[in-house]
């Protein structure tokens, strides 16, 4: 096996290398069942266990309420932008967006196919390098909801808030930044994110309902989009990624062992403060998100001459530092931190910064 790179890619993100071990060990022969990992079905006891061990593991990790419905769905966050608009939203109602990214202008477009989706505040004429502080924007008075995107992958934004809905229920998607960061779950009335890129591979995605939420549902939707079938299956309505739960529960599994929440908050901050305090030490390097908005996860920025940035890159990934490459509607340099990439990766990027501008300033 060839040693393995500094992963800095925004998704599918690097895996903790336990985890990665443990599903080589599933592959041929899960818990001992004589089936593969890949090849084991849905309706099988010994996968009932996989499932229930990862919604008790998510349960624990991110101290979600007992009376919270915990969903693996599939679809990633592109399929919840419609489909918590579809659940939530009657005929002719209202629904308020915080717009501080290209994700979240997406949902407020898909949400928009249901109802009267508003964008109530929106950086896209400062090229989104921050996120609003309570204050900034006014909510709807007969708004359903208030919908926000807690950290921002393509411009490295990221709340450290919990944003003021007016007492409007919340529906976050925390996709880039779930189990990586403080979060009261009891704050929210749904919470979805992709698995990958801090829980496990692509093609899960974690959705949580509070019981105002599992009650808004509609009647008659389709089956596939609506969340009392998946709660009535246990998320086994269809056939789900088994292959992607088994990981997501390897990757909580991981949480638990080391530290839980609180763990990989100290972890990921140490991580982006290190990162952080090297873009700052010299205008060689120019960070895209304002102070108070930078995210823990995903650290965007330019070198002041432009110029240079493919040959940082080319460097990079000849060093062993991969998955650099900025968005490719923003450009520049993104390193993604997520709970998989170890300080150990970071000080590595640090020590390649200093030598390449020693090189090149």
């Amino acid at each position: 096996m060839p040693e393995r790179i500094h992963n800095f890619g925004a998704g599918p993100a690097v895996l903790p290398l336990s985890v990665v071990q443990a599903v080589g060990d599933a592959l041929p022969n899960l818990m001992d069942s004589g089936f593969g990992l890949c090849e084991i079905s849905h309706r099988s006891g010994t996968f009932q266990s996989v499932v229930d061990s990862a919604m008790e593991r998510v349960r624990r990790v991110l101290s979600v309420p007992d009376d919270y419905t915990v969903l693996f769905l599939q679809g990633g966050a592109s399929l919840q932008f419609y489909m918590t608009a579809l659940n939530i939203l009657k005929d002719g109602e209202k629904a308020d967006y915080l717009v501080t990214g290209g994700w979240a202008k997406k949902a407020l477009k898909e949400a928009g196919r249901v109802g009267d989706a508003t964008a109530i505040w929106d950086d896209s004429e400062n090229g989104f390098k921050s996120v609003p502080a309570n204050g900034d924007y006014t909510v709807r008075e007969d708004a359903v909801y208030v919908h926000y995107t807690s950290n921002n992958t393509l411009y490295g934004t990221q709340y450290h808030h919990l944003p003021d809905s007016g007492g409007k229920p919340l529906i976050l998607d925390a996709s880039s930044d779930i189990a990586g960061v403080p979060i009261d779950v009891s704050a929210h009335e749904i919470i979805y994110a992709g698995a990958q890129k801090n829980l496990g591979p692509s093609g899960v995605t974690l959705v949580i309902l509070s019981p105002w939420a599992m009650e808004r549902c509609g009647a008659d939707l389709p089956t596939m989009l609506d969340y009392n079938v998946h709660a009535s299956k246990g998320s086994l309505f269809n056939t789900p990624n088994t292959f992607g739960i088994f990981v997501l529960d390897q990757v909580f599994k991981w949480l638990e062992d080391n530290g839980g929440l609180e763990g990989s908050i100290a972890r990921n901050r140490a991580k982006a403060n290190l990162l952080y305090q090297e873009l700052d030490r010299s205008n060689f390097w120019a960070p895209h998100a304002e102070m108070d908005s930078r995210s823990v996860m995903n650290v965007t920025w330019r070198l002041s001459n432009p110029d240079l940035e493919p040959v940082f890159l080319e460097e990079a990934e000849s060093a062993g530092l991969g998955g650099l490459k900025g968005h490719r509607s923003v450009g520049g340099i993104r390193a993604s931190l997520y709970n998989g990439c170890p300080l150990e990766s970071v000080i590595a990027l640090v020590a390649f910064m200093q030598d390449f501008e020693s090189r090149h300033a």
